[in-house]
C-alpha cells in the first residue's frame, strides 16, 4: 500500500524544518522526508574553523528568535547544528530517507520515491538548499595528477593538506576564509580572486546586518535586477569576532593575490590579468556603502557609535598572466567556485537547462510544487537562516493553500 500524505517537504535542513513550522501552527498534515540527518551539511560539509557570516542576534526561524549570551557573536557550524536540531522537536522528519525521483501520477497527485519505498502528496514543497554540488570548472580534470584538489565542502583544516603551496580559487566568503586560515598557518598562499563586494564588518557601532536591514537592502527582490540575475557576493566574515573582508590586506600579509582562472595548460594556470579590476569594484562597493549609510544615519534619531570607516587604499597587487605549478611549489588547489544545482530527481518541467528552478518567490508553473530556502529566491534573506520564514509563510498563503 503506497504511503499518502498532503503535503511532502524535501530536504530537513532550516528550510524545510522552517517550512513544516509554519504548516504545524496552522495544523497541516506533512512529513519532512530528509536524505541523511537533520542540518546535515552543516554537520559533514563545513571545514572547522568556520563561522556563521552574520552575528547570532540576526539568528530567527519561525517560532525561534536568537535568545542566548552570545548575542553579538558569531556561532560556528556545531552550534548552529544543535541549533536546528533544538529547533527540528516536534517535526515529523524522517531522515536517512533519500529521494530518488518525484513524478506525477495519471491521478495528478506527487509520486515520491523514496529508499524505503513510494510516497504520494498533493503538494510539495523542494527545500534542499541552495548549495548543493560544488561547481567545479572542467579545466579542473587537466590539472597533474600529483596536485590535491579539494572544494569548500571536502575542505577541514590546513594540517590535513599535503605540505606546499596553496592556490585557493575564488573570492567568496568561502574562498576568503580559507585563504585567511591557510595564511595564517604559515601556508604560502595563491588566492585566484572573483567578482564580490566588500562593505565594512561594522559601522558606527552596529554590523553591517543592522545597516542592511535598517535600510531596505533585504526588501530588494530579485525581479529588480535585469534578467533576475543578482548582484556579486558581499563578502562577510565572522571569523575572528568578525573583520572587513580585505584582498589588499591579505597580500600585505604575504597571500599572492591574483586575477581569476582562465586557464590550465602544459603545467601552468593561466590567469585573467584582473585581480586589480576586481579589487578596485570591491573598493568602490565599499566606499559606496559607507557614504549611503552616512547618509542614511542623519535621518536616524537613536544612538550611534563614532564614524570610523577606514576607507580603501588603492596600492594595486602584482598582476601575473600565469602561475607554473612547478615553480611555485603549489600541491593543493581549493576549488571555491560556487555552487550548482542537482534535480536530476525531479522529473517535472520546473527548471531550465542548468538545472535552476524556474519559479517566483518559490511557485512554479507546476500546480502544488513549490521551491523554498533558494539564493536570491525573492531576496537576498530568501536562502538565510533569517529571511527563510517569511518565503514559508507566503507558500503556506498561496501553493499549500486550500
Amino acid at each position: 500500500m503506497v504511503e499518502e500524505h498532503d503535503i511532502v517537504v524535501i530536504g530537513g535542513g532550516q528550510a524545510g524544518l522552517a517550512m513544516s513550522a509554519v504548516l504545524r501552527e496552522r495544523g497541516r498534515e506533512h512529513v519532512v522526508l530528509e536524505r541523511h540527518r537533520v542540518a546535515e551539511r552543516w554537520r559533514s560539509e563545513r571545514w572547522d574553523s568556520l563561522r556563521f557570516q552574520f552575528p547570532n542576534w540576526s539568528v530567527e526561524l519561525p517560532g525561534f528568535r536568537y535568545a542566548g549570551d552570545d548575542a553579538d557573536g558569531f556561532a560556528t557550524a556545531a552550534e548552529i547544528t544543535r541549533l536546528l536540531e533544538a529547533y527540528a522537536t516536534g517535526t515529523p522528519v524522517r531522515e536517512h530517507t533519500e529521494v530518488c525521483l518525484v513524478t506525477r501520477n495519471a491521478e495528478g497527485l506527487f509520486q515520491i520515491d523514496t529508499n524505503h519505498g513510494k510516497v504520494h502528496a498533493r503538494r510539495v514543497v523542494v527545500a534542499t538548499g541552495p548549495f548543493q554540488r560544488p561547481r567545479i570548472p572542467a579545466l579542473a580534470a587537466r590539472l597533474p595528477a600529483h596536485i590535491t584538489q579539494l572544494d569548500p565542502t571536502r575542505y577541514r583544516n590546513p594540517h590535513e593538506l599535503s605540505s606546499g603551496a596553496v592556490l585557493v580559487v575564488g573570492a567568496g566568503a568561502s574562498g576568503i576564509q580559507i585563504a585567511e586560515e591557510l595564511l595564517g598557518a604559515g601556508r604560502d598562499v595563491f588566492l585566484a580572486v572573483s567578482r564580490h563586494r566588500r562593505v565594512p564588518r561594522s559601522f558606527r557601532g552596529r554590523d553591517v546586518y543592522w545597516w542592511l536591514d535598517r535600510m531596505g537592502r533585504f526588501d530588494q527582490t530579485i525581479d529588480a535586477f535585469p534578467g533576475r540575475r543578482w548582484p556579486p557576493h558581499t563578502a562577510v566574515t565572522g571569523v575572528g569576532g568578525g573583520h572587513d573582508i580585505d584582498l589588499r590586506r591579505l597580500a600585505r600579509a604575504g597571500a599572492l593575490v591574483v586575477g581569476s582562472v582562465r586557464d590550465v595548460s602544459a603545467g601552468r594556470i593561466v590567469l585573467a590579468g584582473n585581480a586589480n579590476q576586481v579589487l578596485d569594484e570591491a573598493d568602490a562597493a565599499f566606499v559606496s556603502f559607507v557614504q549611503t549609510a552616512r547618509e542614511f544615519a542623519s535621518s536616524l534619531d537613536e544612538a550611534l557609535g563614532e564614524d570610523d570607516a577606514a576607507l580603501p587604499t588603492s596600492a594595486p597587487v602584482l598582476e601575473l598572466d600565469e602561475i607554473e605549478l612547478a615553480r611555485s611549489g603549489i600541491s593543493s588547489v581549493v576549488w571555491a567556485t560556487g555552487y550548482r544545482y542537482d534535480y536530476g530527481w525531479l522529473q517535472l518541467d520546473v527548471v531550465d537547462a542548468e538545472q535552476r528552478p524556474v519559479q517566483r518567490r518559490g511557485v512554479t508553473a507546476v500546480p502544488g510544487l513549490c521551491f523554498l530556502g533558494l539564493h536570491w529566491m525573492h531576496t537576498f534573506k530568501s536562502g538565510l537562516l533569517s529571511g527563510v520564514g517569511a518565503d514559508a509563510e507566503h507558500l503556506a498563503d498561496t501553493v499549500l493553500s486550500d
